[in-house]
């Protein structure tokens, strides 16, 4: 069932390059991400408080806390970045450039999370960088 979950992360992934290269047209990309933050915000704690997940705030780890203090932190600063990128230059290049991430993910997580790193993976990655190289070049 990942794979769904994943599928339909990439589609709202694809709009949201779409609706924010026409958002931010004319408007301060930093304005642009933190307005989007507030909607993101809004959306993300009208679930936990619907689905009655709040509950698991009491049993939250210092350390769980920690790494998702500093996951939302890189969130921001990827999105403060993208939202550069999509106002300076096509979304059919950021988008894919964006996409870079994947490979990249692949290397930390080997490297950070001894994580296996079969043929298939690796092949993956060279294939994801070459077409990024072939995009922006």
């Amino acid at each position: 069932m990942w794979w769904l979950y994943a599928l339909l992360s990439a589609v709202f992934a694809s709009l949201t390059a779409i609706f924010a290269k026409i958002g931010v047209s004319n408007v301060n990309s930093d304005l642009a991400t933190a307005i989007r933050t507030i909607i993101i915000l809004i959306m993300a704690w009208g679930i936990v408080f619907f689905r009655g997940e709040n509950k698991g705030l009491q049993h939250l780890s210092k350390f769980s806390l920690i790494f998702l203090i500093l996951s939302g932190m890189a969130t921001g600063l990827s999105w403060i970045f993208y939202f550069k990128a999509l106002q300076m230059g096509k979304v059919s290049q950021v988008a894919p450039v964006d996409k870079l991430s994947v490979a990249l993910t692949i290397i930390l997580s080997v490297v950070f999370l001894g994580e296996a790193l079969t043929i298939k993976t690796a092949i993956g990655a060279i294939l994801i960088i070459s077409g990024t190289l072939v995009l922006i070049l």
